[in-house]
Formats: structure tokens, C-alpha cells, sequence
């Protein structure tokens, strides 16, 4: 399942096309962290007003005025509250602007995006914590910052293959499975606790000497990434 969710987000069948009058538009650059393809087309100078076509899976999808793309991309980003209420058009565009996509990231930068969502986490002060550490011994070095984490009133649930005897930690519920395919995978979900806006979560899966995956302020797909993560681990 971590799989499927992982190879559906970082999939690059989207396009944004940007019919413009300037040189330039900084709207790719916008998108940089996306997996999105993002074209760009001059008008003539009597054309219609810019605009950007929106394609999924090579299907138009919808059309948004420059000037709409540019206030929903000014913070905050402000999302509808429901899929079903907008166009399929922006559904896409707020679908991608709720996945920061990211390729051959190294074990520092990644444990900087984790230090994020924890963090957020510590500050909301309740909710669930879920984070996978491949083997448990990688989880030697967070005993200090997880024990202040669980001080914060947190229910903590941490998975690792069971290779290290960690320590009891108050609000820490460890998860040790024996699947090896599973250890290749580092997730760590938040579901926001009292406030579900405040819902966040990464998936990342180890390449060669680096990981590939993806973040999301997206409350369903963190709970979706919360499913996948307690079913590959063998947890109800």
C-alpha cells in the first residue's frame, strides 16, 4: 500500500499549460516542488486574458485565469472544504498544491522535514504521532526529543524493525515488525489532533543511496498514509 501511495504521488501525468503575455512567468518555478509539468505559451496582444489549462492523465481538466492562480498561491493557501465543490480543474491544482514531491533526498534533509512535522506536533500539544524508523536502533538518537514529545501529551506510536530493546517512554507505543520490504520505508504522520488543518505527514522510500517520496498538508492523505503504514506493519 505504501507503494501504490507513493508511485500515485510522485506520478508526473499532470500538466499545467501558462498562456501569458510576459517573457517569463515564475509559476513553474512555484510548482518546482510538484509533480506537475509546466508549460508556457505567449499570447498575442489582443489574445483573451492569461490563463492556465489543466490536464490529468492527458485529459483537459479545467481552465484558471492567471490572476485567481496567483491569489490561490498567495499564503495562506486556502483550501475548500470539500473535492466536490470545486471544478475538476482546481480539484487538480489543489491536489498539487497539497504534495511537495521530492527526489534523491539524503538522510539529513529528510530528518529536517520529519523535525517539521514533529515539531508541529509538539506545539498542537494532542493528536496521534506515528513514525516509522526502518530498524528500531535508528531510534536510539530520538529517545531525549521523543520523551519531550510524549511529555507534550502526544500518543506516539513508533514502528522499526526489531533489532534494538528501546526504552519506555511515557505517551511511546512501539511497533516492531519483521517484514523486511517494510524497513526500506520512512513515514511519519501527525492527524492533527483537535485541529485536523493542522494534519500533516511524509512517505519517503529508499533508492539507492537516497530517498524518494513525498509531504502533505492533506488530512485524508495522511490518514490514508496512516492506513498504509499500520497494514504493512502487520498493526490493527
Amino acid at each position: 500500500m505504501l507503494d501504490r501511495i507513493i508511485e500515485r504521488l510522485t506520478r508526473n501525468d499532470r500538466r499545467f499549460t501558462v498562456y501569458g503575455r510576459e517573457e517569463e512567468t515564475d509559476i513553474e518555478a512555484q510548482f518546482a516542488a510538484h509533480s506537475v509539468t509546466v508549460d508556457y505559451h505567449r499570447l498575442p496582444p489582443d489574445g483573451p486574458d492569461p490563463f492556465v489549462v489543466v490536464e490529468e492523465d492527458g485529459e483537459f481538466a479545467g481552465a484558471v485565469p492567471v490572476t485567481e492562480l496567483e491569489w490561490l498561491l498567495t499564503p495562506p493557501v486556502v483550501r475548500p472544504a470539500s473535492p466536490a465543490a470545486v471544478s475538476p480543474g482546481y480539484r487538480v491544482l489543489f491536489e498539487v498544491l497539497d504534495e511537495t514531491v521530492f527526489t534523491a533526498l539524503n538522510r539529513r534533509q529528510l530528518d529536517a522535514v520529519s523535525k517539521e512535522i514533529e515539531d508541529r506536533a509538539r506545539r498542537v500539544g494532542g493528536g496521534q504521532l506515528r513514525a516509522s524508523f526502518q530498524q528500531l536502533s535508528t531510534f536510539a538518537d530520538q529517545v531525549e526529543w521523543y520523551w519531550t514529545l510524549g511529555e507534550a501529551g502526544l500518543d506516539i506510536h513508533v514502528y522499526g524493525a526489531p533489532d534494538w530493546e528501546p526504552p519506555a517512554i511515557p505517551g511511546v507505543t512501539y511497533h516492531g515488525y519483521g517484514d523486511a520490504s517494510t524497513e526500506r520505508y520512512w513515514v511519519l504522520t501527525f492527524d492533527g489532533g483537535p485541529n485536523p488543518t493542522q494534519a500533516c505527514g511524509l512517505a519517503a522510500r529508499a533508492a539507492e543511496d537516497s530517498f524518494d517520496g513525498f509531504w502533505t498538508d492533506d488530512a485524508e492523505l495522511v490518514a490514508e498514509i496512516e492506513d498504509a503504514l499500520q497494514a504493512a506493519a502487520g498493526v490493527d
